[in-house]
């Protein structure tokens, strides 16, 4: 379907399919039904076709996601579902590029690699010595 889009696989997840383009996610297959991945600047692309959000129950209550469904053009026209994949991909692109560009929230560091602390062994041989201290005072 997206061969004239690029190179895609799929992997199961979400009780579904995520469906990848260089290792980013931008659409996915649920109950027989593609999404494709939007954002603020083409969700409106697919509303104004009409077009379903992918919703999943939380707390109760349907959430919606941003993946919308994907138009039914894009099964029988190979140049349109390369059209809709390269909007999804853009919004993958786009919320990556922001993502990558946030700092830190003010206040809070980077998060940073620290070391992992020695084996307690050392530990327990400090605690010798100081039993030993100990031992010899009460004589």
């Amino acid at each position: 379907m997206f061969e004239r889009f690029g190179r895609v696989s799929a992997r199961r997840m979400f009780g579904g399919h995520g469906i990848f383009h260089e290792g980013r996610m931008f659409g996915l297959v649920s109950g027989e039904r593609l999404y494709l991945k939007t954002d603020e600047e083409s969700r409106a692309t697919f509303e104004a076709k009409g077009l379903a959000p992918f919703e999943y129950m939380r707390s109760g209550k349907l959430t919606p996601t941003s993946y919308v469904e994907a138009p039914p053009e894009i099964y029988e026209d190979r140049e349109e579902a390369a059209r809709w994949a390269r909007l999804a991909w853009e919004a993958v692109l786009r919320k990556g590029g922001a993502a990558a560009r946030q700092k830190p929230a003010a206040g809070k560091p980077a998060a940073t690699k620290v070391p992992q602390k020695k084996p307690a062994a050392k530990k327990a041989s400090v605690a010798k010595v100081a039993t030993k201290k100990r031992s010899g005072a009460n004589r």
